[in-house]
Formats: C-alpha cells, structure tokens, sequence
C-alpha cells in the first residue's frame, strides 16, 4: 500500500506537517510506504480553462495537459492507495497552493456527463487534515466547516471515500511576545498546544493506519 501527503503549509516543521507526520507513521504501522509532498516546493498554478483534458479524442483527455511540477506528481497519485492533503486555514479556507493544486487534480477526472462521473481509475480513501488558529466556537460561527465541506464532496465523488481532521486553536508561533497579538491569549494558546494538540497527533495517527485499508465495492 502506498499513501502520498500533501502539505499544503508553506511552513515547515510546524502545525501541519507535523500532523502529516503523524499520519505517516501510523500508515507505516500498517506496513504502508509513505511519501510527503511539500507543494511550496513546487512550481505550477492553478487550472488555465484551456479544456484539454475534455477534448473529445484529444491526447490529455482525462489528464493534465500543463506540463509542469505537478506533471510527475499526477503520476504519483494515480500510484497511490490512498491521500492526505494538509493545509493550514487561511481567510476561512485552504491555501492557495492547495487550492490551486486542487483545481489542476480533480478537473481532468471530472465528466461533463450527467452523472459527474470520475475518470479515476479506482476507487482509494482520501483524508483532509485542516489547521487553524480559529478556536471551536469561532469555526463554527465563522463558517468554517461549510466552506470546507463543498471540496469534500468533490473529492469524494473523484476518488472515493474521504475525512477529515479538524485542529483548532493552533499556535501561530512559539514567542507570541515577538508579534504584535495581543488580540490573542498566549498563555492560553501554549495551553492548549501542549494539553491538545497531542491528542490531534493521536487522531493524525490513527488516520494514518485507517486510511490506508483497502475500499471494498
């Protein structure tokens, strides 16, 4: 089995990889291989509308016709048994990396028929990890969770079945007496990183282990 992750963070070694790296090695518990892909590190945009990929007997029907970074990673996800994609809350949604990088993914799978069908050629479990500094009642009065679930469903209906992790009141960063914040608590922010964000990498972990068994038609 193998699971690719996308972290869709332009940080490093923080909120959300970390939680990527909780997955994989919950997937490599289960014997998976396990590859993280930093889409910062890549160069590409999001989908031009040119339509290629639905061109009758066109050559890209079905595919990407951008050749770009994301050319080789397509090839890794239709390698792949199952997918993770991270991405930190951004203005109440995902980055505009994986936003982009979601637009140049789904769009060839997805028919102009009239039944939406995919193109995929199988069916694999998907998992969404979002970050956030959003506390609970914020994500909800705010709209977090609707705004979210529309490209769930997208996801789902070209792969298969997804989920998602939720992990709410993250620290910006470790000295909040270096930024200008004081429209946050700090103390009760490191608070809640060392008494929950542990229990979130629990859940990364056992997302990691679940995520990688086989969907069964």
């Amino acid at each position: 089995m193998r699971l690719t992750l996308f972290n869709g963070s332009p940080r490093k070694n923080w909120n959300t990889e970390i939680l990527l790296q909780h997955v994989m090695k919950g997937a490599a518990s289960n014997g998976a291989e396990t590859e993280l892909i930093h889409l910062y590190d890549l160069n590409y945009k999001g989908c031009r509308s040119c339509y290629a990929c639905k061109r009758v007997g066109g050559k890209s029907y079905g595919h990407c016709a951008i050749q770009d970074d994301l050319t080789a990673i397509f090839k890794k996800v239709e390698e792949s048994d199952a997918l993770i994609f991270g991405s930190p809350i951004y203005y109440g949604n995902v980055t505009g990396e994986m936003r982009s990088f979601w637009e140049r993914l789904l769009f060839p799978y997805s028919v102009f028929d009239m039944e939406r069908s995919s193109l995929f050629k199988k069916k694999i479990r998907t998992g969404i990890i979002y970050t956030m500094a959003a506390n609970e009642i914020q994500m909800k009065t705010m709209g977090y969770e609707q705004n979210l679930h529309l490209m769930e469903t997208f996801i789902e209906k070209i792969f298969g079945e997804t989920e998602s992790l939720f992990a709410i009141d993250t620290c910006h960063f470790e000295d909040y007496t270096q930024y200008v914040s004081t429209f946050f608590n700090a103390e009760a922010k490191q608070k809640w990183r060392q008494e929950e964000f542990p229990k979130d990498c629990q859940k990364a972990w056992e997302m990691g282990k679940r995520i990688i068994q086989p969907i069964y038609i």
